[in-house]
């Protein structure tokens, strides 16, 4: 979306939105990893994306005081970030062979984002963190850290390993699985880039991310494959189609953009994989122009949604055209929900998450920001920031306290309090309650909504006889290792 509606952006408001660092310099912080490039021709400030790999050599001095030195090829990556007006740019870097960064596993290509469009700069954080939280595969390691290009200061920027095929990467086989080669796709919608693949089914598009140099026979068989679980999707059943997409993940994926209303999600750095002959959501990639971040003053109708705190954003966006109008994947959705509810909770409540990271940061960010003006407005797309970054930060945790509540209304999740041990939900326990388990248990009852196994299910998730026996030890005061009659607390949905 950035790659697009950039496009927007008048000469007036390139010249208007220049940004020039008011600051060379800034106190080193030994609490935070310092990254140090030096480009081979002293160009690292005027670097455009069109230059590619340059030569550099780069050295990062961790927290702990441990150093990596070593030659890499540089290039600045991204698309909007890539503008010329942009001077904070991101980039990648490349070593020669793997190597470890910031103890995040060893690889030869890393990224550096400047989150130049985040006047928080926790957006991409705090995604890849509700990602990890959720669960889903191959979540990038991130750390933040200070960058100084060719001796002038950069300020922060956040350390990821990119989406690509590894073993500390996405662990997929792109070379033999037997005859079913595993692959890695990122959703492109309409974009076209010069030495990149692309493969069309169903009315989607992607790019072949890896293997990234496919021969024809290579996108036949991706292209077919992707047919067949398009075709699934829009006419299979629900056993069809859990046998060709990983529904857990494309469950926590959706959460995941719905959440955070992500404004690429139908456009591109939405990323897919399949190993083992099923199709994986994910990873997760992008967040900078999410949470609220969005410009809703643009006539777009993508802007007025995402800028909003309600609604639903991402229901027609890719694969998920063919799966959220169905009953069956919305309670999936509703299961990841409720099951991570309370970290989500903890994103935007008082001493939560976003608290969190900002106490461990603000100094880092202060010194950021004596660079790069807080108020910087760099890109007609991105929300236009506010003066202070107290009111940025202040206006990032409001929206995520009332997307959370939104959501969790739309989707019907409640907390629900009960006793353990309390079969009938009557509020007492006794012998009616062990009754109940014996009748569930020999089919004389049934449990359709789970509801007594949730009280009653002492010593496994399911019932079983010795949940019995354990009422009958409570009863006579006989110790009993679970906790029977004490108040326990749950979310569940509708």
């Amino acid at each position: 979306m950035k790659r697009i509606l950039s496009m927007l952006l008048t000469l007036t408001a390139l010249f208007s939105l220049l940004c020039i660092p008011t600051s060379a310099n800034a106190a080193e912080n030994p609490t935070v990893p310092k990254i140090e490039i030096t480009t081979d021709a002293g160009n690292g400030l005027s670097l455009e994306k069109a230059d590619g790999y340059v030569g550099a050599h780069i050295k990062i001095t961790d927290a702990d005081g441990s150093v990596t030195d070593d030659a890499i090829s540089l290039k600045v990556r991204g698309n909007s970030t890539a503008m010329e007006h942009v001077t904070k740019k991101s980039f990648n870097f490349k070593f020669a062979k793997k190597t470890e960064v910031l103890g995040m596993g060893k690889g030869k290509k890393w990224a550096i984002l400047a989150n130049c469009f985040d006047p928080t700069l926790l957006r991409n954080y705090l995604a890849f963190d509700l990602a990890g939280e959720l669960g889903l595969p191959y979540t990038s390691e991130q750390r933040y850290a200070e960058l100084w290009l060719d001796g002038s200061y950069r300020g922060c920027y956040t350390v990821y390993e990119p989406v690509q095929e590894g073993r500390d990467r996405v662990d997929i086989d792109i070379v033999s699985n037997n005859g079913k080669k595993d692959f890695l796709l990122e959703y492109e919608s309409g974009r076209t880039e010069a030495d990149v693949s692309y493969v069309s089914a169903g009315g989607l598009r992607f790019a072949m991310s890896d293997p990234d140099e496919p021969d024809d026979d290579q996108l036949a068989y991706v292209t077919d494959i992707l047919t067949r679980i398009v075709n699934t999707l829009k006419n299979g059943t629900e056993d069809e189609i859990r046998q060709v997409i990983d529904v857990d993940s494309f469950a926590k994926f959706y959460l995941l953009n719905e959440y955070a209303k992500t404004g690429d999600f139908g456009l591109s750095s939405v990323f897919f994989f399949y190993k083992d002959g099923v199709l994986y959501a994910g990873p997760a990639w992008d967040y900078d122009l999410a949470l609220g971040n969005l410009n809703g003053d643009l006539n777009s109708t993508a802007a007025k949604q995402g800028s909003r705190s309600d609604g639903i954003m991402q229901a027609d966006k890719n694969f998920y055209r063919f799966l959220t109008d169905k009953d069956w994947f919305q309670t999936e959705i509703k299961r990841v929900y409720a099951k991570h509810y309370d970290a989500i909770e903890r994103i935007s409540s008082d001493g939560g998450r976003l608290d969190t990271l900002r106490a461990e940061n603000q100094s880092l960010f202060d010194r950021n920001f004596s660079t790069w003006n807080v108020g910087r407005w760099w890109l007609n797309y991105q929300k236009p920031p506010m003066r202070t970054y107290d009111e940025n930060f202040n206006f990032l945790k409001n929206w995520c306290v009332e997307r959370h509540l939104w959501l969790s209304d739309y989707y019907g999740l409640y907390r629900y309090s009960y006793l353990r041990g309390d079969s009938d939900g009557n509020g007492k326990i006794n012998i009616l309650d062990a009754t109940l388990i014996q009748r569930v248990i020999a089919d004389i009852q049934s449990d359709d909504d789970g509801m007594i196994a949730l009280r009653a299910a002492l010593t496994e998730e399911s019932l079983r006889i010795t949940d019995v026996t354990c009422l009958q030890r409570y009863f006579v005061q006989i110790e009993t290792p679970y906790p029977i009659g004490e108040t326990a607390e749950t979310v569940l949905y509708q």
